[in-house]
Parts: structure tokens; C-alpha cells; sequence
């Protein structure tokens, strides 16, 4: 990409940003939302993360709460590689910068910039980054043209290219093989997602595949919540126990009506339902009161015994770990037309998955469930009658989830050979 074409991108970002105004204004003052970390998006650098001048880094960027978490184990293994190199994290969402700074220290984490020169460069000079490492598909041409002529390696790891995505990246593959020719290294999930980076532009000898790292995650650790529920709903003999997490829109009616069916013959049935976006926490709770669903808000829950009826999951930060209490977990997104959501959490534990039609985020692993018969996929329909063949037949729902923490732990090691691979562009030896 010419350096004029740079100027176009940065022009037309910017109008974007000014015809957007009115939207952004409104989710801040509504919602909330982008108001915090602000002026480090804007290029002002925090003090928390100032180090002693000339101390170089690695920069890692994950973009949400799942980015984080499939770049925790690649951190570790970073600082333990690196120890001369301070191993520093940016985020964008505010739920990934707060996982983020409990994860690897305030100290170490920030917003990542907008991506604009004037924003990114005050973050290159403090921190004079030798590595920088993109989860997943951040293509930001300034800041990567900007991290290439500062002298970084540049490396793109756990890459994949949506369905979703793939058809807009192409129309404008000229202009992001000049982007792509700044990144040193190009790790795909896939197969596929290798084909389509060259695709897109990616310079084929650069494009590797090492698999997904989300598969090496750890279990998630009980939370208070889910300690203190355990023991509550064992005291109170409920069960069987749903959990639906990261639900959107239109999910919760067919979800509900499904868990009806089940509370017919099983009064003791449980749901934990966590909604993807806080800012949904209120509509549900309106819709459960419409229904005349009894319900629990987590929020207000203190240890009351809760049978027969929904713990409204209104929190940030509890879902994976409240998987483990589940005989069968729904995985959102997928029943409307969202594309779906990670069903990696509930297979951790064992758990029996259940998923809408709806998958194409995560495509390539729900087709590799699928093939072992670690997943079942249903449409709204089929859902209640799914719902209440699980839990008439333990020992299906037993196999089935078994199956998918088989399916786990088969497809593990992407962060070693993640490692692997980041030596091959920043051997340890450079100083």
C-alpha cells in the first residue's frame, strides 16, 4: 500500500469516525460502552504501564475476553522464553482489558489504540516493542506499517477468516497484500483459514498453520458463585441443571418454552441463563417476568435456595466456570443468525453441548464435533425434544459429553507450536 493510500485509508477512517459520532455518543451516555479507556485509545499512554526508558517489549494484542483467554498460556510462555523482554497486553473491549489486567497485571495491560498514527506511535516510542503478536485477524495497516518500520517482528497467530469475512477481504485484496506484506509470520487455525489468508493476500511462504489455541485452555477455576451454587443446588436436590450461556436476541423465548417442557416432569430443573451483553441483563429480566418464569438474578442472589425455575446470570466473568455445574449446556448465538459462539468452555468439563444452525464463526470446531458426535446441532423446533431426550437418557448425554472432552484434548498444542514457530522470525539470542 502506497503511502498515499495510507492517507486515503486514514481520511476515510476518520470520516467514519466523525459520521459515527452521533452512535458512539449514544452507547457512551445509554450504555456506557467505549467510554472507558478513551483517552488511551487516542494515543495518550497510561503511567501504569511506563517502564524504565529503553526497556524493550513484546506486545501482544487479544481483542475481547476470548482472545485473552486463548493468549494466556502464549503469555506464559513469552515471559518464560523472553525474561530480557517485558510482555506487555493490549485490549479492545473493556471485558477484555478487565480479564486482561487480572490476568497478566494492571501494569502490563492497555486499550489498544485507534488506528491512527498519531495514536499508535506514542505507544511504539514508550514501549519500543521487538515483537508484536495480533490474536486472531487484526489487519490495522497503520499501526502495522508503523510497528514494521519501528523494527518489530510482526506476527499474526491463531488466525482464521470467517465465512462472514472472507467475501469483504477480497474486495479489497489489493490493498491488503501491501498490509499483509508487513506481518513476518501468519499462523492459521486451519487448513482452510491458510488457503483463505493466501487468498486475501498473505504471502504464502509466510502462512503456516498451527492450530487453534483456544483448545489448550485450562478448565476454568470455580468462581465463589459456582462453589457457593454447588452446594446449593445439592442441598436443595435440584436438577437436572441447564446452562445457556451467551445467549442473544430471540434465543431466550425458544430457550425458555424449551425449559418448560423439561420443568413439566422434572420440577426440580434448573437454568443458569447469562445473556452475551450486559446491556441485555434488563430485557431478559423483563421477559422472565412477562413469562411468569421464576428467577434469580445473580446480582441479588445471597445463597437462597433455588430450584425449579432461572438464575439470570447478570454478571461478567462467571459463564466458563458455571459450565461445570451443567448436564446440558447451550451454547448462544446459534438458534438466530449470529454465527454462534465458542462451545470450548462446556466441552472442558464434559458437559453434553447442544447448538443452534447457526455456527459459521466457529465453523471449522463445530465440524470437527460434529464429525465425533460431540455436539448436538438443532434447530428451534427440535430444540425442546432435544432438551428432553438429554435428560431421559443419562448415559447418551453421559457419552456425548465425554466425546467432546475426548474431541478437546485430541486437538491440543497449538501454543507450543505457536512458540515454536515464533522462534523461527525472533530467535531468543536477540538482545
Amino acid at each position: 500500500m502506497a503511502l498515499g493510500m495510507y492517507l486515503f485509508y486514514s481520511a476515510l477512517l476518520g470520516a467514519l469516525l466523525v459520521f459515527g459520532l452521533p452512535f458512539w455518543l449514544f452507547q457512551m451516555l445509554r450504555h456506557g460502552k467505549y467510554r472507558a479507556g478513551l483517552t488511551e485509545r487516542l494515543g495518550r499512554v497510561p503511567q501504569r504501564i511506563l517502564a524504565a526508558p529503553g526497556t524493550p517489549s513484546i506486545w501482544v494484542h487479544a481483542v475481547s475476553v476470548g482472545e485473552v483467554l486463548a493468549v494466556a498460556g502464549l503469555v506464559a510462555k513469552l515471559r518464560e522464553a523472553y525474561p530480557q523482554y517485558r510482555v506487555v497486553v493490549s485490549t479492545t473491549t473493556a471485558s477484555g482489558q478487565k480479564l486482561a489486567r487480572t490476568r497478566f497485571g494492571e501494569e502490563n495491560v492497555f486499550y489498544f489504540p485507534l488506528d491512527f498514527a498519531f495514536c499508535a506511535r506514542p505507544y511504539l516510542e514508550a514501549l519500543r516493542p521487538a515483537l508484536v503478536v495480533l490474536a486472531e485477524t487484526e489487519f490495522w495497516p497503520n499501526f502495522l506499517r508503523l510497528a514494521k518500520n519501528g523494527g518489530a517482528k510482526v506476527a499474526v497467530v491463531n488466525a482464521r477468516i470467517s465465512d462472514r469475512s472472507l467475501p469483504g477481504y477480497t474486495r479489497v485484496r489489493r490493498w491488503l497484500r501491501h498490509v499483509l506484506g508487513n506481518v513476518d509470520l501468519l499462523l492459521a487455525q486451519t487448513p482452510e483459514d491458510q488457503n483463505r489468508l493466501i487468498k486475501i493476500g498473505a504471502v504464502a511462504e509466510r502462512v503456516h498453520v498451527a492450530g487453534n489455541l483456544k483448545f489448550d485452555l485450562p478448565a476454568a477455576a470455580d468462581t465463589e458463585l459456582v462453589t457457593r451454587l454447588r452446594e446449593v443446588l445439592a442441598r436443595s436436590g435440584s436438577g437436572p441443571i441447564f446452562v445457556c450461556g451467551s445467549t442473544m436476541e430471540g434465543e431466550e423465548p425458544l430457550l425458555l418454552r424449551g425449559f418448560e417442557n423439561v420443568l413439566a416432569s422434572h420440577p426440580n430443573a434448573m437454568m443458569v441463563l447469562a445473556p452475551r451483553h450486559p446491556e441485555r441483563f434488563d430485557n431478559v429480566a423483563a421477559l422472565l417476568d412477562r413469562l411468569h418464569t421464576k428467577y434469580w438474578r445473580r446480582s441479588l442472589w445471597r445463597g437462597e435456595a433455588v430450584s425449579g425455575g432461572v438464575l439470570l446470570l447478570d454478571s461478567i466473568g462467571e459463564l466458563a466456570s458455571a459450565y461445570s455445574l451443567a448436564d446440558v449446556a447451550f451454547v448462544g448465538g446459534s438458534l438466530v443468525s449470529h454465527g454462534g459462539h465458542n462451545i470450548l468452555e462446556p466441552a472442558q468439563f464434559g458437559v453434553a453441548i447442544v447448538i443452534g444452525i447457526s455456527y459459521q464463526n466457529f465453523r471449522d470446531i463445530v465440524q470437527l464435533f460434529e464429525k465425533n458426535q460431540a455436539v448436538r446441532i438443532v434447530g428451534a423446533a427440535e430444540l425442546p425434544l432435544v432438551f428432553m431426550e438429554l435428560v431421559d437418557a443419562p448415559e447418551v448425554r453421559k457419552a456425548l459429553g465425554q466425546k467432546a472432552l475426548r474431541t478437546l484434548r485430541q486437538e491440543a498444542g497449538a501454543t507450543d507450536r505457536t512458540m515454536q514457530a515464533l522462534a523461527g522470525i525472533f530467535p531468543r539470542s536477540i538482545k
